[in-house]
Formats: structure tokens, sequence, C-alpha cells
């Protein structure tokens, strides 16, 4: 079963073009990963499934049906512009929060506590909002999306503004809630941000799809061809091999790509028996030096 089923979405604003002909299945109980530079459409994309925003065309299936309110309480939502109620206090803006999500009582208190534990916000619980800081406040705001446990999570930037040690704890959290069965959808432009946690991915770039697939699967198309070896003695002959596009030498360690017609297992004979190899490796790519790839060297970059 697919979680969510995007089909020939678009949206221009005026003349200008949001998403183009966006397509993509997440299948249920992954994490996946909603990729691109700032402006790409991610924001636009997330909104549309959401029902904030309609499509100008194409379809959108959340769980199997379109979205409707009935079915807004089976997705928790963390948008990129946060909201919360600064004057309440963080005890009774959550509980206030799961009541209009539909948990009552000794159930909706429960969750309360555990989340707050979970984020180490217990000691908070009677300080007002506005107390928190801007890291306390994110994590607040993710307490709220999850708390009535949804099917599917939809987050828009959930990483932004947060330390190394919070991203990590975000990270480990979704992945826990992966292996309880949910569905984890979010959008990033921090490639750096999904390696270790996405089973799938769409790369978007100007509004259109420029790549979508499993992670790992799209690793190994990208990194067959890049090769790093660590050595002893000289090695200058290496750049007289025709199989060699290019390398970088940097003393005694090289990264070695190697022509699509090539591969390294061709190479790696022709090295032995004339210099002493410490390493040798099938380097995989970063998420970052694909899309550089299929969008012709334009970096992913703030805007």
């Amino acid at each position: 079963m697919n979680a969510l089923e995007i089909e020939g979405i678009s949206k221009k604003f005026g003349d200008f073009n949001a998403v183009k002909k966006l397509s993509f299945e997440i299948p249920a109980g992954t994490i996946y990963g909603l990729l691109g530079p700032n402006g790409a459409g991610k924001t636009t994309t997330i909104r549309m499934v959401m029902n904030i925003i309609i499509p100008d065309e194409g379809s959108i299936k959340v769980l199997n049906r379109r979205m409707d309110e009935e079915m807004k309480e089976r997705v928790g939502y963390l948008p990129e512009d946060r909201g919360l109620y600064p004057k309440m206090k963080v005890g009774e803006l959550l509980l206030f929060l799961a009541e209009i999500k539909g948990l009552k009582g000794s159930d909706a208190r429960k969750e309360i506590d555990f989340w707050l534990e979970r984020f180490d916000l217990s000691d908070w619980k009677s300080k007002k909002v506005e107390e928190l800081s801007r890291g306390m406040q994110q994590k607040l705001q993710f307490i709220v999306t999850v708390i009535h446990q949804p099917e599917l999570i939809i987050l828009d930037e959930p990483f932004s503004g947060l330390d190394p040690v919070n991203t990590k704890l975000f990270k480990d959290i979704m992945l826990e809630m992966k292996k309880k069965g949910r569905t984890i959808v979010f959008s990033t432009h921090r490639m750096e941000q999904v390696e270790m946690i996405c089973d799938n991915i769409c790369l978007i770039n100007k509004a259109e799809r420029v790549l979508e697939g499993n992670l790992s699967q799209i690793k190994k198309q990208y990194g067959k061809n890049t090769v790093i070896l660590d050595y002893d003695g000289e090695a200058d002959f290496i750049k007289d091999f025709p199989e060699i596009e290019k390398i970088d030498d940097y003393g005694k360690f090289m990264e070695i790509k190697l022509k699509e017609t090539s591969s390294p297992q061709d190479l790696l004979p022709k090295l032995v028996g004339k210099i002493s190899i410490n390493k040798y490796e099938v380097k995989e790519p970063t998420l970052n030096a694909i899309f550089i790839e299929k969008v012709g060297g334009k970096e992913v970059k703030d805007e």
C-alpha cells in the first residue's frame, strides 16, 4: 500500500511555475525525502498534499483517498512557517491542541508527558511558550505534529534552525516512528540531512522532478565509477590509462573517476605489483554530488 500517491500535479502563480507535472509514490512505513534547493517547489507540493493549495492539474491520494477534513486527523503536518500561542503554558497548549486532534483526558496527558520527557522538556511544562528558546519551540511544534499518533507525518524543513544534537534527536525519533509503522515525508534543502534515514527520495529543481527512487539504488547507480586509492609508491603512470576520465591527486591518495565504459574491477589488476595499495574502494557519492551531476554543475545552496 502507498501512503501517498501524486500524479502529474502542477501549480502556477501568474506566469511562475511553482510545480510542473510532478509525480511520485510513497510506500507506507517508509521515510521519504523531498529534496531540492530553496524555491524548487517543495513547500508548494506539501501544501497541495495538505489541500491548503489546490493544484491546477493532476491528482493526489493520501492513505488511498482524497484529502478532506476527516483525513487530516490521520495526518500530522509540521508547516515551514511555525505557529504557537506564546502566552499559553506549554502543558496547557499541548492539552488544548491534543484535544483538537481527538485525544481526551488521560490519553492526552499520557502522550503529553511521554513526549515532553522524550524531548527533555518536562521541566518546562508550566512555563509560557514565549520563555522557550527557538530550538525548544521547534521541539514543541514537533510534539504537536505527532501527539495524536498519525499514520502519515509530513514535515516541511524539520531540521531548520536545529543544532547538531537536536538534529540527531529528531532523526532518531523519525526512525523510531518508522519502526512503529508510520510513514514520514520531509522536505529539506540540506542533502546531508537525508543520507542516513531516507528509504526513497525525490529530487526537485526549478519546479520539476530530476531524480526519484530508492536512495541506495540511486547511490549505487551514480557511484560505480569512482575509486578511492590510498597507496605508496610512484603512481604517475595511472594518469595515462585510457579508462581514466579524471584524477584528483593528493599525493599518497587519489580519487579516480572512470569513464562510463570502464569499471573499478578492470582498473585494479593494472595497479597490482606497480604500487603498494593500502586501500582500494568504490566511493559512494553524496546526494549533493549526484544533484550537481543531474542539473549540470549547479550546486545546491541556500537562496
